[in-house]
């Protein structure tokens, strides 16, 4: 079994981030509050999305390590902050892009500072690297996906949209490393939280995401379909410049051409995906 970490609890962290910590609560709520109001739901739907996005993750964390009652059901501020975030969510529809910017870069902070401190409490309770790792993501990310699950929908951390279980899971390998390599807790927290945020903020206006499995089939057969025939490799020549080749971007063409001018004529259009028709010489 691994050595427990002598590292202090998290809910015994510095006051700042206990206040991130319900920050994240209020926003994630809110957040909830907001797929409630795109669904059209009443105010029990606002309540129960807001309560399921802020607290799902925490809660089955807590479950998972096993270690007492969870903490969001333990402490009340949590719910009561829950429930804030469905109220504001009723009464303010956040449309202008100014909200949806800070809504973006506050989920990204949040983002960062749950998944340190799922690492940091599985860590804490014994557990080793990749199970710290996978709370660490759970704790960010399982409010959402329990949330989509709930009204309908394929969970949005599964593919097609910008990364955000990636910067969790970065936050999450930050926390590990600095705890294992003797780093305070403290900056090992905050570390954390600027890497998985910077991630998030980073992937969002770059619109970095990962590839799905079309994609991914599409790319297969597109190169299949490009692949150079046996005889173009006999006839590519490396280092010679090329003619104009309509598009074509391979070296040796100008060579090919004028050692065997049909059949380079019949590899290039292969290429191109064109139906190869020779040139009559009465047409030039």
């Amino acid at each position: 079994m691994p050595a427990v970490v002598d590292l202090p609890v998290p809910d015994a962290l510095p006051s700042t981030f206990r206040a991130v910590d319900l920050c994240g609560v209020l926003l994630n709520g809110i957040l909830g509050g907001l797929i409630a109001r795109r669904k059209n739901f009443d105010m029990v739907g606002f309540v129960v999305l807001a309560m399921l996005t802020a607290t799902a993750g925490g809660i089955l964390r807590d479950v998972m390590i096993q270690a007492g009652p969870p903490y969001a059901l333990t402490d009340p501020y949590y719910l009561y902050t829950a429930c804030a975030g469905a109220l504001i969510a009723w009464w303010l529809p956040f449309r202008s892009r100014a909200a949806r910017r800070f809504l973006v870069v506050a989920d990204a902070v949040v983002l960062g500072t749950w998944a340190a401190t799922g690492a940091s409490k599985a860590l804490v309770n014994g557990l080793g690297v990749m199970p710290s790792l996978l709370l660490g993501c759970l704790t960010a990310v399982g409010g959402s996906m329990i949330r989509d699950v709930s009204v309908g929908e394929t969970p949005a951390v599964f593919g097609g949209n910008k990364l955000y279980a990636v910067p969790a899971l970065c936050s999450a390998g930050t926390e590990v490393a600095l705890v294992l390599s003797g780093a305070p807790d403290a900056y090992a927290m905050l570390a954390s939280t600027f890497v998985g945020a910077g991630t998030c903020l980073l992937a969002y206006w770059r619109s970095w995401r990962l590839p799905v499995m079309e994609e991914v089939e599409r790319e297969r057969e597109r190169r299949r379909r490009t692949r150079l025939p046996a005889g173009a490799r006999r006839l590519w020549v490396p280092g010679v410049a090329v003619a104009d080749t309509g598009g074509t971007s391979a070296s040796g063409w100008r060579r090919a051409l004028m050692l065997r001018p049909r059949r380079a004529e019949a590899t290039q259009a292969a290429l191109l995906g064109r139906r190869y028709r020779p040139v009559d010489p009465e047409d030039m």
